[in-house]
């Protein structure tokens, strides 16, 4: 997976199957979801991230009954739809990979046993080693977000003496950690946890010195799409306006030679990476 992952700059389309995603794209509607699913599949995805509840901390966090029944039927609908389709070109990881947006263990659990989920995309910070050992005995790929506290739970008021010595202290705890469960370096994905308890100077001293993210010799996974940093610095309040600064923040993780980028407008994307390669080679 490492390899794979590290050998074209990969794009990673967000799915929302909520009513209230942060930037207003997510749908109840089973159906709905995976018409995005695949469109962004055809336009260059090579990783669908499906989550079922919502990251804002101004909401209440669903029941795990409620998370479990918006994602089983999505992740058989996407394995079929996934054989009709046909890649967009040589480049685009085939078949695509699903990732799942989670942070209970008992729904990782539940998702991994269907034997159609590749990656665990945990965004409680790997508080507890659980998530960790089900990716392990299922073969599975963990990506660790940094953030700091429990998932849903707000945390305007955080600050750091320095965020990068914070967070690659935790990214080396979290790492070790996984090694030792037995995790090889091919089951393990890097995500900064861009606006996840952190303001924006914190953000923009991220996407500056990346490339101290990616010396660790692993994935990394940069979320770009639409973030509050974004319009903090543009002043654009609605997260669908956003697009041009994504892009922006896209161009900084190629050149700090990120892995994954995470994004809402799959195409603009695709068709940004493959043009920068193309240039590039």
């Amino acid at each position: 997976m490492k390899d794979l992952l590290r050998s074209f700059p990969r794009v990673m389309g967000i799915v929302n199957i909520n009513d209230d995603s942060f930037s207003g794209d997510g749908t109840l509607d089973i159906e709905a979801a995976l018409h995005q699913a695949v469109q962004m599949v055809l336009d260059g995805a090579d990783i669908i991230d499906v989550g079922a509840e919502s990251a804002r901390t101004n909401r209440e966090a669903i029941s795990p009954n409620a998370e479990i029944d918006r994602l089983a039927p999505f992740i058989e609908a996407f394995s079929a739809a996934c054989e009709e389709l046909q890649p967009r070109d040589e480049l685009q990881i085939w078949p695509p990979l699903l990732s799942v947006n989670t942070w209970r263990p008992d729904i990782v659990a539940a998702v991994l046993k269907t034997g159609k989920v590749d990656i665990i995309n945990d965004i409680g910070g790997l508080v507890e080693d659980t998530n960790a050992r089900l990716c392990f005995e299922f073969g599975a790929t963990l990506l660790i977000m940094h953030t700091v506290g429990e998932p849903k739970v707000p945390h305007l008021t955080q600050r750091y003496e320095n965020i990068w010595e914070t967070m690659m202290e935790f990214f080396n705890d979290r790492i070790a950690r996984a090694r030792r469960i037995g995790l090889s370096d091919d089951q393990i994905i890097l995500d900064p946890g861009i606006d996840f308890a952190k303001q924006r100077d914190d953000n923009l001293s991220i996407y500056r010195e990346l490339e101290r993210l990616v010396a660790c010799d692993l994935p990394v996974l940069l979320p770009i799409s639409r973030k509050t940093v974004i319009g903090e610095v543009l002043g654009i309040e609605n997260p669908a306006d956003r697009d041009a600064g994504t892009i922006a923040c896209l161009v900084r993780g190629l050149v700090a030679k990120a892995d994954i980028f995470r994004v809402h407008h799959v195409k603009a994307v695709a068709d940004s990476v493959r043009v920068i390669a193309a240039i590039r080679h």
